[in-house]
């Protein structure tokens, strides 16, 4: 039997109370609006274990194509904890980073939109220049500018 291997990453979800903030936001960023559709039923609270549920979904997708971001807004069963003002340190979900071409300039446009910088914009190596935001939400979203050719990976894999 052959072994099973992942093929690629589809997409990272993050549950959020305003669906269209959320999409609103994260096309500011650059992200472009896939698609978007209620999901209902025992079905599909049988992948999810919450039961008959009732969840409208919009998937935004990177412009590369590559990667994608589920945005989730439950109608039912309603949402029974919080973890978006969680500290960096925190078990399980913490962020979603992405790379920019410009930081300052989507910063500031980010601000405009209610964003807060969480700590400093910093520069690692000749590499980044990175930073988390708490974007719409509060949800916490990492900003890379790549500063030339070499990747983090590529600094990992010297070390």
């Amino acid at each position: 039997m052959t072994k099973s291997k992942v093929m690629e990453m589809h997409n990272v979800g993050i549950v959020v109370e305003s669906l269209d903030e959320a999409v609103s936001f994260f096309a500011e960023i650059g992200l472009t609006l896939e698609g978007r559709m209620m999901v209902e039923g025992e079905w599909a609270g049988q992948v999810t274990g919450l039961g008959n549920q009732s969840v409208e979904v919009a998937m935004m997708v990177t412009p590369d194509g590559h990667s994608r971001l589920e945005l989730s807004q439950f109608h039912s069963p309603h949402t029974i904890s919080d973890h978006r003002t969680a500290p960096v340190n925190s078990l399980g979900y913490l962020r979603v980073m992405f790379r920019v071409d410009n930081l300052d300039e989507l910063l500031t446009r980010l601000k405009k939109r209610g964003a807060q910088l969480v700590g400093e914009v910093v520069q690692f190596g000749n590499v980044y220049r990175l930073c988390y935001i708490r974007g719409t939400e509060g949800l916490l979203i990492g900003l890379a500018e790549q500063l030339g050719n070499k990747t983090a990976t590529d600094i990992m894999e010297s070390a």
